[in-house]
């Protein structure tokens, strides 16, 4: 069993659950932090439980009924670490809203790689993204092609139907990081100006090393919490990192997986006519994309956001 499902079975007390969110908020200096645990106990036990519940029944499901599912398991979740940060969310009733919107009529010819989603100024996806990750949406829009080229274990279908968006180079257990050269093309950067641009998102560096094949870096410690340009592989541990300039931006993977969710769910919902005729035929090549990402959101995005309430138990 994982660490992280251990520490949901362990919240799944009032006096487990009051006990962990008094320590959340005592860490992030919320007033009056006992009266807050006490009042936010039950709705963090309920956002855990119909989060999980939710996750469940959709691994157990048909794959045309699991986008709605696990986006709003995905959902449950999110609320519940916002409370460990928040304790008074919801603050206002703008926050209900999913914060992201797609396109309401699908065009001649739709192909779900090509669609987009738009970001909203108010909802959950930028609250979320603020108050979770201290991230500002990097753009305003983004297609799911794009969208989902940043989560490594997607590569492996990237690299059948086209060129591999992320390149391994490192592990979160190591401090050392290995870049291809040929990242240097396609940013358009000399070595020096390469290692400048990612100084920002990696501990302070040590030491830097190049030949033909590597831009090698050794830094003052491992990259334990990963987050954009950085993403990791949840399995191996590995790090990837964007092999294309356009892509290199600060995203958590949640937010990935939410906007892609999102957009499923919606089309599940509301594209009856598309959505069946996608699992009826499996005519074009949006089908292996979709259904890989089911595979791995039934797992990773709950994983994900449980990392997020498991490394706040720490002091």
């Amino acid at each position: 069993m994982l660490r992280e499902d251990i520490f949901l079975t362990y919240l799944q007390s009032q006096q487990t659950a009051q006990s962990y969110l008094h320590h959340c908020y005592v860490k992030n200096n919320v007033v009056d932090a006992e009266v807050n645990s006490y009042h936010n106990c039950n709705a963090f036990l309920y956002y855990m439980d119909h989060g999980k519940r939710f996750f469940e029944q959709g691994r157990k499901t048909e794959l045309f009924m699991q986008p709605i599912l696990y986006f709003y398991g995905m959902v449950h979740l999110i609320k519940a670490c916002l409370l460990t940060k928040r304790p008074h969310y919801p603050e206002s009733t703008n926050l209900l809203a999913h914060g992201v919107t797609a396109r309401k009529k699908k065009k001649k010819n739709y192909h779900f790689l090509n669609d987009e989603v738009k970001i909203q100024h108010n909802g959950l996806f930028p609250y979320f993204s603020e108050h979770l990750f201290a991230l500002e949406t990097p753009f305003e829009k983004r297609s799911m092609q794009k969208l989902l080229a940043l989560i490594p274990e997607m590569q492996p279908v990237f690299q059948l139907d086209q060129n591999p968006h992320l390149a391994a180079v490192g592990r979160i257990s190591s401090p050392l990081l290995e870049f291809p050269v040929h990242l240097l093309d396609s940013y358009h950067l000399t070595e020096a100006a390469f290692i400048k641009r990612i100084q920002a998102y990696v501990p302070p560096i040590k030491y830097t090393d190049t030949d033909k094949q590597k831009i090698r870096m050794e830094v003052e410690e491992p990259i334990l919490e990963p987050c954009g340009p950085f993403f990791m592989q949840q399995h191996s541990k590995e790090l990837y990192f964007p092999v294309y300039r356009e892509d290199f931006f600060p995203i958590h993977e949640v937010m990935v997986h939410y906007l892609v969710l999102y957009n499923l769910s919606m089309l599940g919902r509301y594209e009856t006519e598309w959505w069946g005729d996608l699992f009826v035929h499996k005519a074009d090549v949006d089908f292996p994309y979709i259904s890989h990402f089911l595979e791995l959101a039934a797992w990773k995005t709950p994983a994900l956001l449980m990392n997020e309430l498991y490394k706040q138990r720490k002091i």
